[in-house]
């Protein structure tokens, strides 16, 4: 029975192993997003290089997270959350889980095997957020701490932000390295005969 976790960033790692598939995730704290390939790309090169980052990620949660920020004589204003598909990320992901130090990663869509160890090697879980759930989302956003990398368009920045009751995300792949993208695909590969069988009998 999948269970629901009023969660805190920063995390411990047995805090993130406490995790299991299919639980529920609602996160207040600070969290950095981006969808942008060449923040990725940059991340993991200066992770490479041994270069210092401009935001420190550890023990915290890094997401793929589209949103806007609007600049307003108050300050800097972000507008809206809405997860991007992680798969489009997996050159680098592995190098980001290894290098960052952080316990949660997501977006939707899951990730590949080789980031999958990563997270098992590291204690860190992938959280799944609803697709469309702009709406949804958006209603935990609270200020923008930083901008990071601001030469790129707004929803490729590193931004940091702070958010309350965030969710509700699944537990996709958790600290063990257990999948749901993973077990769904051989539930299908498994049926796939029999479905067959059945549209060619009619």
């Amino acid at each position: 029975m999948s269970r629901v976790h009023d969660l805190t960033l920063p995390l411990t790692r047995e805090q993130v192993l406490d995790l299991r598939l299919g639980d529920m995730v609602r996160l207040t704290g600070e969290i950095t997003v981006s969808i942008g390939l060449p923040t990725h790309k940059r991340l993991a090169q200066a992770i490479e290089d041994g270069a210092p980052l401009p935001v420190d990620l550890r023990d915290g949660a890094f997401f793929h997270l589209s949103t806007y920020v609007n600049e307003t004589p108050d300050g800097p204003e972000a507008l809206y959350l809405n997860p991007s598909t992680s798969t489009r990320y997996t050159p680098w992901m592995p190098t980001l889980i290894r290098g960052l130090g952080v316990r949660l990663v997501g977006g939707k869509g899951g990730l590949d095997d080789a980031s999958a160890m990563a997270l098992r090697d590291c204690g860190c879980a992938y959280l799944s957020f609803p697709g469309g759930g702009l709406n949804l989302l958006s209603r935990a956003l609270r200020r923008v701490v930083a901008m990071n990398w601001t030469e790129y368009i707004s929803q490729f920045r590193l931004l940091t932000l702070e958010v309350e009751q965030l969710g509700p995300a699944t537990v996709a792949i958790d600290a063990l390295g257990n999948s749901l993208y993973t077990q769904l695909h051989e539930r299908a590969v498994e049926r796939m005969p029999s479905i067959v069988g059945e549209l060619g009998h009619r």
